[in-house]
């Protein structure tokens, strides 16, 4: 019943059609919608905009916590209502609307999108778009699956569009912990002093009369699209269980470890599910993202609490998770992304960051978001919140991409999202680097042997041994440096011509 989702009699008035409320949004605007990878993100009034603005065209500002389900970037992308996007995107019609510059996309980390907001540096918003499990008798909206920027977005938007999404089950309710730092320069500290810790209120607190409609939805979150753990990957897993285990063995963790983060894909994934194999117990998670693998650590029994921003699961996870809700409900949290992500907290908790990369150069600087140094793939999201902050920050990747024609080892990355300062840790299939506390010659020696598929480790090696020829103390051959991100542009491949010739 309609009574048990808007809780605020007077507000039943202000249902509306999808079309109608995206009347509301005008030329111009900034729009803050709700939305963590494909989690929680408004469903139905999105649509209405792209469908209007084919007969009337308009153009808006799009914020988000990351990435939108159901097509909603492209359909906003395909419709011309996007005149500037930020702060994360995964979808591949506005990437490459990215990169023709046909939309501007501002690359943030994740938790420093509100925080220009609520500085004036950015907005002010002017419709926040909101899905919601219920809105409260007193107005609080009890979000769904994901937070995100939801809660600031909420607040400081001058009017509120709130879906109410029936398929989103009563049970989150209570779920989510909605802590808003206090201004700065007298900010206080931030009570998060555990992955468990609660130190707000389970519902976004907003006057009601902001609220200027509300639709009715009732369609499922996107489900993602994570892949089953490959030999690859299993072996990326296996040398990250050695490795713990072997920083038990020097008394550096115990066999709970760290709290645990974990960046999004199927890689991060799998390595994270891998866990379940090795001998440690009472994990903790302090992420961004709940994925498949925060489930299958539950059910091994490995797995005591897990923090996030929001829950994204395959079809399969999410039918067997949201069937029984409850069983897991006690031992998760949802924050603001600000929070989920928040670098001081981070750093005080000693989370175990792992991410993903798309490259890493020999000194261990990583790539993760532009292919050749200058298309974009997704953006830098929460990883960097994590890399510089993190007790471990651990970038995984496999070696080799595209049938073995690109290295993800290579001399020097042309677009660096994280600097050799903020990497402790590279794994790929062939091998764990432990980078910390080394020189930058004995990173590349150790990313070189550990790391590099065997079909280019003697090219690298040459490299950097001519390099170290001509001295530095991070030797270069500048006029080689991007070679191999040239070959890969001029003829698909990164091979040298011998190398290349003879697989032909």
């Amino acid at each position: 019943m309609l009574e048990d989702r808007i809780r605020r009699p007077s507000l039943l008035d202000r249902i509306v059609t999808p079309k109608e409320a995206a009347s509301l949004i005008q030329d111009g605007m900034i729009i803050g919608m709700s939305g963590f990878t494909r989690a929680g993100d408004a469903k139905a009034v999105p649509v209405a905009m792209a469908e209007r603005a084919r007969t009337d065209p308009f153009k808006i500002t799009l914020l988000t916590g990351a990435s939108l389900g159901h097509d909603i970037d492209r359909m906003l992308t395909e419709a011309h209502v996007l005149a500037r996007r930020m702060p994360f995107q995964t979808d591949p019609t506005l990437r490459a609307a990215i990169n023709r510059g046909e939309v501007m996309f501002v690359d943030q980390h994740l938790s420093e999108t509100v925080e220009h907001l609520r500085s004036n540096q950015l907005g002010p918003i002017d419709y926040a778009i909101i899905e919601a499990a219920a809105i409260r008798l007193d107005g609080g909206i009890i979000p769904s699956t994901s937070i995100g920027n939801s809660a600031s977005f909420a607040i400081l938007a001058k009017k509120l569009i709130i879906e109410i999404n029936l398929s989103q089950t009563l049970d989150l309710e209570g779920l989510h912990d909605i802590y808003i730092p206090t201004k700065r320069p007298t900010r206080e500290a931030i009570p998060v002093v555990g992955c468990d810790t609660r130190a707000g209120m389970p519902y976004i607190p907003v006057d009601p009369e902001k609220i200027a409609a509300i639709v009715i939805t009732q369609e499922q979150d996107s489900f993602s699209t994570v892949e089953p753990a490959d030999a690859e990957t299993s072996a990326i897993a296996g040398h990250l269980i050695r490795f713990f285990e072997e920083e038990v063995r020097l008394g550096r963790l115990d066999l709970t470890l760290n709290p645990l983060q974990a960046g999004i894909g199927t890689i991060a994934n799998s390595v994270l599910s891998g866990l379940a194999d090795g001998p440690f117990h009472h994990l903790r998670m302090y992420s961004e993202v709940l994925q498949d693998s925060t489930f299958d650590l539950f059910d091994a029994g490995k797995l005591s609490f897990a923090s996030g921003s929001s829950i994204t699961l395959s079809s399969a996870c999410a039918a067997r998770v949201y069937a029984d809700f409850r069983r897991y409900k006690d031992r998760l949290v949802l924050r603001p992304q600000e929070i989920s992500n928040h670098p001081e907290v981070i750093r005080r908790l000693g989370v175990i960051g792992i991410n993903t990369a798309l490259e890493v150069d020999i000194y261990g600087n990583i790539n993760s978001t532009h292919v050749n140094g200058t298309h974009m793939m997704n953006g830098i999201g929460g990883s960097g919140d994590f890399a510089r902050n993190a007790y471990l920050s651990i970038f995984v990747t496999k070696s080799l991409a595209k049938g073995g024609r690109i290295s993800s080892v290579v001399p020097m990355v042309p677009h660096v999202d994280h600097t050799e300062h903020d990497v402790d840790i590279i794994v790929t299939e062939n091998g764990l680097a432990d980078l910390r506390e080394l020189a930058p010659r004995e990173r590349a020696e150790r990313i070189i042997e550990h790391c590099a598929h065997p079909d280019y480790r003697e090219a690298l090696r040459s490299y950097f041994e001519r390099a170290s020829a001509r001295g530095g103390h991070t030797p270069h051959l500048l006029e080689e440096a991007f070679s191999w991100h040239l070959n890969s542009r001029d003829r698909g491949d990164m091979r040298q011509s011998k190398l290349a010739a003879a697989a032909e």
